[in-house]
């Protein structure tokens, strides 16, 4: 069995972990931390999870952790990165769910997140754990950055048109909506059910910290320059995420057809990237509690203008369901174990 350890497993993705790895054929978790709860059992503030794991929750110690084969790192900015080198210096093999690791450039993520970067020469180290571009670097990596929830729909409804440089990278607009979820477990006044609820906005218009993650992979995918202008959105739901992406065509002759064709076969061998027939527009609930991304294609009025739609599960394909995904890939294991869950309906 392998041994696996969370760090901040009383938050959403946490316990989305647990959720998921419990019923993981080969992951045990040995340690889950916090210390705002250490020795409570999890269980009792997930019930959940009754019958399901006796573990109890533990302050973080880098000893314990270092006995793992993999660690989780299910927490906000600021935290991985003081406890990584320790880690990797151990042998531990890291997943972390936070933004610590994904931007490269270590100016521009101080820029972001308004602080410096606390082991700046790691960076380069992490790989960027979206299997659908990253597999084989996955393969053999000791850190794996897991993707944002925006970047992780956004980028899969992009690629396969920047893989051919079929669009205008100055012209890429992304409208993205999440559930209430993708803020986290804490006491929000704008994350109350009567602020959030019969109502829909959006935020983060003058920048958004996703935008450099999602800036630099495209720019990786296209070789060239990208500007993706941005808009998160805020939606009455508990968990779920929609994107529209649109994009202008370098060729005013490229088909519909052609495009649908290019994504099937783009995405024919990916486990959890469904592709839809024409004409589809896949719904969040579809996706609901499931490791999978649905993306359908259009072209309005048979303009110039691909509209791609691509809904995934925030807390899963977004978050903690991708970072088993990527766990799996790192210990070579069944890509799938674990995650062939079916999306909940209604």
């Amino acid at each position: 069995m392998v041994k696996v350890g969370i760090v901040g497993g009383t938050g959403y993705t946490g316990v989305e972990l647990l959720r998921i790895l419990v019923n993981h054929p080969q992951a045990e978790v040995v340690a889950i931390t916090s210390r705002a709860e250490e020795g409570v059992r999890v269980d009792s503030l997930y019930p959940n999870l009754r019958g399901h794991t006796d573990i109890a929750f533990s302050l973080p110690n880098v000893a314990v952790l270092g006995q793992c084969d993999v660690v989780f790192f299910a927490t906000p900015h600021n935290v991985a990165m003081n406890m990584m080198p320790q880690l990797l210096d151990k042998g531990v093999r890291v997943v972390d769910l936070s933004a610590d690791f994904r931007i490269r450039d270590a100016q521009l993520w101080s820029q972001w997140y308004g602080e410096p970067h606390a082991c700046p020469d790691i960076l380069t180290q992490a790989v960027y754990g979206l299997p659908e571009r990253n597999r084989e670097q996955i393969k053999n990596a000791q850190l794996v950055a897991c993707p944002g929830c925006y970047p992780t729909a956004i980028q899969l409804g992009y690629l396969p048109l920047l893989e051919n440089g079929l669009v205008d990278n100055s012209r890429l607009i992304a409208n993205a909506t999440s559930g209430v979820s993708g803020a986290g477990r804490q006491a929000k006044v704008d994350n109350l059910l009567s602020e959030v609820s019969d109502s829909y906005k959006a935020y983060g218009i003058p920048g958004h910290r996703h935008l450099p993650e999602i800036e630099q992979e495209l720019r990786d995918v296209s070789g060239a320059a990208v500007n993706v202008t941005f808009t998160p959105h805020l939606a009455p739901m508990v968990r779920g995420m929609h994107a529209t992406l649109y994009a202008e065509l370098i060729d005013t002759n490229t088909s519909l057809e052609s495009v649908q064709q290019l994504f099937e076969q783009r995405y024919a061998n990916e486990p959890f990237v469904d592709v839809l027939p024409a004409g589809s527009h896949p719904q969040t609930r579809t996706v609901k509690g499931a490791n999978v991304c649905r993306i359908a294609v259009h072209k309005p009025q048979n303009r110039n203008t691909i509209v791609v739609l691509s809904v995934i599960d925030n807390l899963v394909k977004g978050a903690s369901g991708q970072a088993v995904q990527n766990m799996n890939i790192m210990l070579g294991l069944e890509e799938a174990a674990g995650l062939n869950i079916v999306a909940l309906t209604p």
